[in-house]
């Protein structure tokens, strides 16, 4: 099992950019995956981005695809998600977490998960 910690949320104002980092505890194995997801008030948590963490393929919900960016650093043990051009719609809870599948986008298949950061979009 490892550990994620999330850092980078905040409130910023429509079009603006944020950086969410997630810090992995343990080593990551180049067959898991890591991804990110997020939870507005009310509503289920959706996927949102996923990178094989060996490989560095990446993944993208078509909501975000072309503003967000994942990318990990190996040394680091950090996976980050850049989000750009950023919209009100992108209010959420972010989380990060770890999947033994290389790759999904089911919720269900990830087995640890980060605490969450908030992220806040003005218009």
């Amino acid at each position: 099992q490892v550990q994620l910690v999330e850092s980078g949320g905040g409130l910023v104002q429509a079009g603006g950019s944020l950086r969410l980092s997630c810090a992995v505890s343990g080593r990551p194995f180049s067959s898991h995956g890591m991804g990110w997801f997020r939870q507005a008030p009310a509503k289920e948590r959706n996927f949102v981005a996923a990178i094989r963490w060996g490989a560095g393929t990446t993944y993208y919900a078509d909501s975000v695809k072309g503003r967000f960016t994942i990318s990990r650093d190996n040394a680091k043990k950090t996976v980050y998600l850049q989000m750009n051009n950023l919209k009100p719609e992108d209010t959420a809870v972010y989380y990060c977490a770890r999947t033994t599948r290389g790759y999904d986008r089911a919720v269900s298949a990830y087995d640890d998960w980060g605490q969450g950061t908030q992220v806040t979009v003005s218009s």
